[in-house]
């Protein structure tokens, strides 16, 4: 696969001497370049998204457990402009 290509994962966060890894539920290994507050996430079973910039290196843009969806923060306008009268 060439590097930069965009990639959806999921598997389980672990903490290895190189920093974070993420174990696929394929059995694939990818090592993340993701920010020291994903240590919530450690055990978990999350999906990241990132691009690719190394054989097995993803620089990670978002992350976020399975068993809770990201929120669309979007959807969240409509009740805010009712709420504060601007409709």
């Amino acid at each position: 696969m060439p590097k930069g290509t965009w990639h959806v994962e999921t598997g389980i966060l672990l903490a290895r001497q190189w920093g974070y890894a993420l174990e696929t539920d394929g059995g694939g290994m990818w090592q993340l370049d993701v920010p020291g507050s994903a240590r919530r996430y450690l055990g978990m079973r999350v999906t990241v998204e990132g691009r690719r910039s190394g054989f097995d290196m993803l620089d990670v843009h978002r992350i976020w457990p399975v068993d809770r969806p990201i929120e669309n923060p979007w959807r969240r306008w409509p009740t805010l402009i009712r709420r504060f009268g601007l409709s």
